[in-house]
């Protein structure tokens, strides 16, 4: 399946060109000619499905521009498929027409469209403190601030003295920009770095010496990036530009004659990498590696060779696996789920895990482990299941492109990682996906591969145990329930924009709004956490009710889906119906709106006893009277015990 033969007419004339392409890895230019021959062929879908894959390799400019160009020219027909849609403001300190086009490309490469709105030229700080610009009639929902490093006003060399108030004054110059934006409205910024210039006047000796210019613009990230918090997103331009190469980022031609601050070579991969921030800041980035074994965490066929004859440790290539062992752990510890995809005899599959010293993973670090001889799409199927995770969730680590080729095709929502044949260029592979960003680092992010693997465990005690309610009661589940606060408003925030399966309306309020339902007297909001005989869930539920008149009417209610089926709906309602008597409520009201994913909630009001109230276009509002069937009973999770400690 390496190479097909495939026949195109060329866009310029009628003549036939003969292409070998390789299916698997693709060049950027054989997949823009695919999508303008399925265009012509009025597939849209599959003109779409090969254009999002140019923005899979970093360059060439040229390319890419093509392809943002088909892509208008495709919309203008038909929108494309998106999880997501977005409105981003792009205030910039050069020119940045170039940027927004290859964005919007990037983007629809993780399932997110975005419109784009672009400030005037340098006019990003006016733009940006005037509540009545335009900037703020696009309504965003992101601002990417976009300076260059002529944006600093640093001198050549500031006096040590100085170097503190300077740096001091200069952060409080961008955290006003900032401030304005969440004042202003209800976007998220995402706020570039600044990239520093390879040429240097003070060579070596520069880094020796205090207030250099240099040295203050490394000092200015830093403090960029610790005054961002929670609340702001950072593209560290500085390394993206040191792993282009600067001298290729920077090309003083194209500053002098358009304003143009990063070279157009280097423009696709600071919109990949922009657009890898806005889709996790959208909970588009992936949860779960699933891996092949076999020459994939070492080399050779266990089966075959066993124990000592596999490559892992000992020799050049066997410690290239060894370091892809530990990136892989590196990545768990942030909160990727890992999970086995093996074409093996399970007990072959365990024992280099089990028993080969220079292993680094354990049968433990797994969630899911899947070793058996279904082919790979069955196994990920039943791993999505396993875990309670989409088919999109999940990213497909194998060394055989057949396998990759096959995943690709018929489980198009996985994402597949292009492997290269030397194991020593793993790490680098699955680190230039960008498919694992972040918006920030929760402590349920930490915990996350815990969690998960503790639900695979909770649902083995399942399977042995004879009635649901011995399994409720053997799970020992205790809750902390209360209302939202600074502390856990990051996390609160990751749920609501993320979350997709348990979710009666799928409202995405942005962390400002929270904000303002903690201090909005006619509101309730709660979140909970949740722990169990395997471990700590962390903050997993969450729940906003407003006070209309004589009703509470939950406005968002959500749920991690690890959590699914532990009575945790229950507790909330509980709490809830206790909550409302408090304030002289006597009655619920719940909205289902229906979308793709949330099939799973359909019938939840009504599975509490609430009455259905009126039916529109799929949504359904539905009401419980607290009065005459009570207060809803939670039987199976006990109070928080402060004593009980899960080590």
């Amino acid at each position: 399946m390496g190479n097909v033969e495939t026949n195109l007419r060329s866009g310029a004339s009628d003549e036939l060109v003969q292409v070998k392409p390789d299916v698997d890895s693709p060049e950027p230019a054989f997949c823009l000619r695919m999508a303008r021959a399925r265009f012509a062929a009025d597939d849209l879908a599959g003109a779409y499905a090969w254009l999002v894959r140019v923005a899979d390799s970093p360059g060439p400019f040229v390319t890419w521009a093509s392809a943002a160009g088909a892509l208008a020219k495709f919309e203008a027909r038909e929108a494309p498929p998106a999880r997501r849609s977005a409105r981003v403001a792009l205030a910039g300190g050069y020119t940045t027409s170039q940027l927004g086009s290859l964005l919007r490309l990037a983007a629809l490469r993780r399932r997110l469209r975005l419109e784009i709105y672009e400030s005037g030229f340098d006019l990003y700080t006016q733009e940006i403190l005037d509540p009545a610009s335009a900037l703020y009639d696009f309504a965003p929902d992101y601002v990417i601030i976009a300076p260059h490093d002529g944006s600093v006003g640093f001198r050549p060399l500031t006096e040590a003295s100085d170097v503190e108030r300077t740096l001091d004054d200069e952060l409080r110059r961008w955290r006003s920009l900032w401030e304005a934006v969440q004042t202003n409205s209800s976007a998220r910024v995402i706020q570039h770095n600044l990239a520093i210039r390879p040429v240097t006047a003070w060579g070596h000796v520069g880094m020796r010496v205090r207030g250099t210019r240099d040295e203050m613009l490394h000092a200015l990230n830093a403090r960029l990036a610790e005054a961002a918090g929670e609340t702001t997103l950072i593209v560290d331009c500085d390394r993206i530009a040191a792993a282009v190469g600067k001298f290729r980022w920077f090309d003083d031609r194209y500053w002098h004659l358009a304003k143009q601050a990063v070279a157009l070579d280097a423009i696709p991969e600071l919109a990949r990498h922009t657009a890898a921030v806005l889709a996790a800041a959208e909970g588009l980035s992936s949860k779960c590696i699933a891996l092949d074994l076999d020459n994939t965490l070492w080399g050779g066929v266990v089966a075959e060779e066993g124990l000592e004859g596999i490559q892992l440790g000992g020799s050049p290539q066997g410690e290239a696996y060894v370091a892809f062992h530990e990136y892989l752990l590196a990545l768990r510890s942030r909160g990727i789920i890992l999970a086995v995809a093996s074409k093996n005899n399970d007990a072959d599959a365990r024992e280099p895990f089990e028993r080969h010293p220079d292993a680094r993973l354990r049968i433990e670090d797994f969630a899911a482990f899947h070793a058996n001889w279904d082919d790979k799409p069955t196994s990920l199927r039943a791993i999505s299941s396993e875990l309670g995770l989409g088919l999109e969730d999940i990213v497909f680590v194998d060394d055989n492109p057949a396998e990759r080729v096959l995943v690709r095709q018929v489980l198009p929502e996985v994402e597949v990682v292009r492997m290269p044949p030397d194991p020593s260029g793993y790490v680098r592979a699955l680190s230039d996906s960008l498919l694992f960003e972040m918006p920030s680092l929760t402590r349920e992010d930490l915990g996350r591969a815990g969690h998960y693997r503790a639900r695979t465990a909770a649902a083995a005690c399942a399977r042995e145990t004879t009635s649901l309610d011995d399994f409720y009661a053997s799970l020992e589940m205790e809750a902390h329930v209360a209302p939202f606060d600074e502390l856990n408003l990051p996390r609160i925030a990751q749920l609501v924009g993320k979350t997709n399966q348990f979710n009666l309306t799928t409202r995405r309020h942005a962390l400002s709004e929270l904000r303002a339902l903690m201090d909005d007297e006619k509101s309730i909001t709660m979140y909970l956490r949740l722990r169990d005989q395997f471990g700590d869930h962390g903050l997993v539920a969450v729940m906003i009710a407003r006070e209309e008149s004589d009703v509470m009417d939950i406005d968002t209610w959500l749920m991690s889906c690890r959590v699914i089926g532990r009575t945790v709906e229950r507790e909330m309602l509980a709490r809830l119906c206790v909550l409302g008597l408090e304030r002289g409520i006597t009655r619920l009201r719940g909205t289902f709106i229906p979308t793709t994913k949330n099939g799973v909630v359909e019938k939840v009001f009504e599975g509490f006893g609430f009455t259905l109230r009126s039916t529109e276009v799929g949504t359904t509002t539905w009401e419980y009277d607290i009065d005459e069937q009570g207060i809803i009973n939670s039987e199976f999770i006990r109070p928080w015990s402060e004593q009980v400690s899960y080590a």
